[in-house]
């Protein structure tokens, strides 16, 4: 059994603090686009308007990021506390959200430059295992999102939480939805019949989705929601919705069906 005791605050210059949260989502965006830049993007008329849609990602990533969080989690809280939205450093991030954030960003920048949104979409799924690698290891700091009561032998004790022994359920979305996925998506890449834009986007759907279905069922659900229909969480049921999103998108752009 491991004690998780770690401080969410990673240094602090004189009154300003920087959390390794902040830190998780800097990484992940930088590493993502030197990924991209360096060994992902070939077409060149992508390449030149790369860094201006960094710019759009950004702040889809943020402002869908949040909206989702108060619409999918928390509407009840935000509906009475208006405020408290633009208090992002608080926490409140849904990564449907930011995934939907990113959509709308890649399809206005894209359609701006009289591109195809999906070119950019590809790219951006292609490297986003990498933030959310960082950004599970993050929350396992931040003793957030943690997991159910259990007795393995590799159980977590949040002591900022309880002291209770429960799954490290952030380490495991760590390695499915950032190592594996990206490796998935990465193999997928190579094969020459994967050509057309917007397969790799439905992919990327798809095996995010399952992951993290299978991953909720180890992980407690948001206090103020519990569990809905069937048993089910938000987030498991948002990645139904998503995996049949990404299929539909797969078999259509998919040439060889």
């Amino acid at each position: 059994m491991f004690i998780n005791n770690f401080d969410p605050v990673a240094f602090q210059i004189i009154s300003f603090e920087v959390r390794w949260y902040s830190l998780a989502y800097i990484t992940g965006i930088i590493i993502g686009w030197s990924l991209c830049k360096k060994i992902l993007i070939k077409k060149s008329n992508i390449n030149e308007k790369f860094d201006d849609y960094i710019t759009y990602l950004i702040i889809g990533i943020i402002v869908g990021g949040r909206l989702g969080y108060i619409v999918f989690y928390n509407f009840n809280y935000y509906l009475h506390n208006v405020s408290d939205i633009f208090k992002i450093w608080q926490g409140g991030m849904s990564f449907h959200g930011g995934l939907l954030g990113v959509i709308i960003a890649s399809i206005i920048f894209a359609k701006k430059n009289n591109q195809d949104p999906f070119e950019y979409m590809d790219l951006v799924s292609l490297v986003s295992p990498i933030g959310i690698f960082f950004g599970r290891l993050a929350n396992f700091i931040n003793s957030e999102l943690y997991g159910t009561t259990t007795n393995v032998p590799w159980s977590v004790t949040f002591v900022k939480i309880d002291n209770l022994s429960r799954h490290p359920s952030q380490l495991y979305e760590a390695v499915l939805e950032g190592i594996i996925l990206f490796l998935i998506l990465m193999y997928f890449r190579k094969k020459n019949y994967l050509i057309k834009p917007g397969v790799i986007s439905g992919l990327f759907l798809i095996f995010y989705s399952l992951f993290r279905f299978f991953v909720e069922f180890y992980r407690v659900p948001d206090e103020q929601l519990g569990y809905l229909i069937f048993k089910l969480s938000m987030g498991q049921i948002i990645s139904l919705i998503f995996v049949l999103i990404g299929s539909i998108l797969f078999y259509i752009k998919n040439e060889n069906k």
